[in-house]
């Protein structure tokens, strides 16, 4: 089985359908420059994350990996696309009179297109073949939060010109999570509802890269929670279960050579299978877990709360029917379906992969 693992070293609280987590930063005054300053921060991490990656990887990389040269053209789209972002937040903070955030000091864990990362204290993402891409594994991930987020913070807005630049950037950002979920063999569209995401959780999950910030940049009002880490057990493509998601082969099938393909590997070296709803998963706390807790799954417009199985710092639920694609996942002290916010959190997030089910089609809604 294998899934993408974020495992942070910290941890924050997510968001509900009905109420977002972080009530008090609703109250702050100058809510519109926070959420300003937080996107800032996220667009640096991505700015930096592509232009590292294109100055250590060449065309020749990807090309070794398997991916073409429209793949990495796109790929310099994005890194475009991130710079440009940082450079209209900045402007709009400067327009406010605020003084916009530097970038930080980074510390990311891919060290090639496809190889193995090496061990950081905060990802772990488990790579079981060769032909795996590592950073572009990463930048699926990093892609789906980013979008997560501002969609997020889109209710915390006031202004409505800052709400529709938030807006756009969200289009773009959802438009590089596809891309890159394509590149790796997942799903690009596996749930009908993207996941909002509350600043706090957002933050807890970019911190994990971030090793130190200028001393001049404005403190950001978030306060991570302890980690929760995915035990999912890695496979090898010569194990049975190692094989390509049926509904990925049916979807190739339907629409052949149109799909692009940015990778030779694509659909073929898929490392494992996810885990889809109904399966059992478990996760290891930062410490010990209290009896009682729940596992929480963050997933489309869905917060789903399941009584966990505890045993010390482990915890095991069963992924309820519904949860697709990128999922964020917590350990509360209750069940927090209608209720949920910061003080209920006492690990997470980690990040959890699932396999959709096969799309159900009713053709009699026809109009």
């Amino acid at each position: 089985m294998v899934a993408i693992k974020i495992v942070s070293a910290l941890a924050a609280a997510g968001l509900a359908v009905a109420a977002p987590t972080g009530q008090s930063l609703e109250k702050r005054a100058n809510i519109d420059n926070t959420i300003l300053q937080f996107a800032l921060t996220l667009e640096h991490l991505e700015n930096v994350f592509y232009k590292e990656a294109l100055k250590n990887y060449t065309l020749s990389d990807f090309k070794a990996a398997g991916y073409s040269q429209d793949y990495y053209n796109n790929l310099k789209y994005i890194a475009y696309d991130e710079q440009v972002h940082v450079q209209a937040l900045s402007q709009a903070l400067s327009a406010a009179g605020q003084t916009p955030n530097q970038a930080c000091t980074y510390r990311f864990p891919s060290i090639d297109v496809y190889a193995p990362p090496p061990s950081h204290p905060s990802i772990i993402i488990p790579l079981t073949t060769r032909t795996s891409p590592t950073f572009i594994t990463l930048s699926s991930v990093l892609e789906g939060v980013g979008t997560s987020a501002y969609l997020g913070a889109a209710g915390l807005i006031t202004n409505k010109q800052y709400l529709t630049v938030a807006g756009s950037i969200l289009a773009v950002e959802a438009l590089h999570t596809s891309l890159q979920r394509e590149a790796i063999g997942k799903i690009p569209m596996a749930n009908p509802f993207e996941t909002p995401l509350d600043p706090m959780s957002v933050y807890t999950l970019a911190a994990a890269f971030i090793v130190s910030c200028p001393d001049s940049n404005t403190p950001l009002p978030f306060t991570a929670f302890p980690g929760l880490t995915y035990d999912g057990q890695s496979c090898t493509c010569e194990e049975p279960d190692c094989s390509t998601p049926s509904v990925y082969v049916k979807r190739n099938e339907m629409w052949g050579e149109g799909w692009p393909k940015w990778s030779k590997h694509h659909g073929k070296t898929y490392s494992c299978a996810p885990p889809s709803a109904g399966a059992d998963v478990k996760f290891t706390a930062a410490k010990k877990i209290p009896s009682g807790s729940y596992v929480t799954f963050v997933n489309g417009l869905t917060v789903t709360s399941v009584q966990g199985q505890v045993s010390g710092k482990d915890i095991t639920a069963t992924i309820p029917q519904g949860i697709a694609g990128q999922t964020y996942v917590f350990v509360t002290k209750s069940d927090v379906e209608t209720t949920f916010d910061d003080s209920q959190v006492l690990f997470g997030p980690s990040i959890l992969e699932v396999n959709p089910a096969a799309p159900a089609l009713d053709y009699s809604v026809q109009k």
